[in-house]
């Protein structure tokens, strides 16, 4: 079997798991307990804090952890928009967010906020003097990803905030639960308020994430209780999984340029050999090494589905998906595509492909090879259909 459906979730390292089974069996304490096995596990959770700020350019009193990206983006936004919301009741993010930002978006937009959604050109990108334009004196927040989880796009989050410094009413978050660990992004230079990451995306085990939020902000807590996590987000610490996510960015980042220049090269040969050996296939995103992440590649197969196209992937033993996994039991055209321009027909034959450390450069060839089987044979089979 070839798993290429990484951007979904991703096989956990054997070191992360060897650490997520040591510690579930010698650290079990409570690290809100005083005695020593309490400590114990404390020092363990202010540990990893460490290593996930130091990868985010940021102190560990910055560093709140969650069960995970949804969390963290919901907690960030829901938060910052009912702390501030005396300043103003304007928020602003992009056409191509998770669901799990967007679905927030909609969800304040019903609440009373006026919600401004940025478009994007052709492979997924917003353009400054859009945002620009959209800005008031009644903004408070501004949302936008750091990489697109369907095409691989990279937004200009640096750029973005030293815009925003023009604007200090207005706080800046991003969902790089896409990018952590993969590509380096600073919070100190990108001048980010708050950030979200969640593990299972980089071979740490699932159920665990975290937010970075700028010391000098406040957010209104989601949960309520025993004041963990500087009484951002109460409830006991996950002491496993905190340090599964520790020790997944630490080897991510180990061999992060080294892994990134593969996937690169690994993607610009699939990209030539299907768009080589097939007729009529769109490539969605940016494919430039700057501008688009490497690990991610998403292609159009007009006139097909896109579900149909994974199964038959899959009797091929090649696993990829269809737009997020947090949506792709969803019949609808992907939100992302038709934003970029793409056409109902184009945006509901996409497939992403995404690699993983475990991916190898036959994996991936294998994968365009496959293609080059059975898009053939499907499109004959439709051939027959309309007669």
């Amino acid at each position: 079997m070839i798993y290429l459906d990484n951007s979904a979730t991703t096989p956990v390292y054997p070191e992360v798991l060897k650490m997520l089974t040591d510690v579930t069996e010698q650290c079990y304490g409570n690290p809100s307990s005083l005695h020593h096995l309490g400590v114990k596990a404390e020092r363990l959770v202010e540990q990893a804090r460490k290593v996930v700020a130091e990868a985010l350019d940021s102190t560990p009193q910055e560093v709140l952890f969650t069960s995970g990206g949804t969390e963290a983006n919901n907690m960030a936004i829901r938060g910052i928009v009912e702390q501030y919301q005396g300043r103003g009741q304007h928020i602003i993010t992009t056409m191509v967010e998770h669901p799990s930002v967007f679905e927030v978006f909609t969800y304040l937009e019903k609440k009373g906020f006026r919600v401004t959604y940025l478009p994007v050109d052709k492979v997924g990108r917003i353009h400054l003097h859009d945002l620009k334009k959209a800005m008031t004196d009644e903004t408070i927040l501004v949302s936008v990803m750091h990489v697109n989880n369907e095409v691989g796009t990279v937004q200009p989050i640096e750029e973005i905030g030293v815009m925003l410094e023009q604007y200090p009413k207005a706080l800046f978050h991003v969902d790089a639960v896409q990018s952590y660990g993969k590509i380096p992004l600073s919070v100190r230079k990108a001048k980010i308020d708050a950030l979200s990451l969640s593990a299972h995306k980089l071979h740490g085990p699932k159920g665990i994430g975290a937010l970075y939020l700028r010391k000098q902000v406040t957010i209104k807590p989601l949960i309520i209780g025993g004041g963990q996590e500087s009484g951002m987000r109460s409830g006991t610490q996950n002491v496993p999984g905190i340090a599964g996510l520790a020790k997944a960015t630490i080897l991510a980042i180990e061999g992060q340029a080294r892994r990134m220049n593969q996937f690169q090269q690994w993607k610009d040969r699939f990209i030539k050999e299907v768009v080589d050996k097939l007729d009529h296939v769109m490539v969605n995103g940016d494919q430039t090494p700057v501008g688009g992440a490497p690990y991610i590649i998403n292609l159009s197969f007009p006139g097909m589905k896109s579900e149909v196209l994974v199964h038959a992937l899959e009797q091929e033993h090649v696993l990829v998906s269809s737009k997020s996994a947090c949506s792709s039991k969803n019949e609808k055209s992907s939100r992302v595509l038709s934003a970029m321009g793409l056409s109902n027909e184009a945006a509901t034959s996409s497939i992403r492909v995404s690699m993983g450390y475990q991916t190898e450069e036959q994996d991936i060839m294998d994968c365009a090879y496959a293609l080059a089987r059975v898009v053939p044979n499907l499109q004959q089979v439709m051939k027959v259909r309309r007669k």
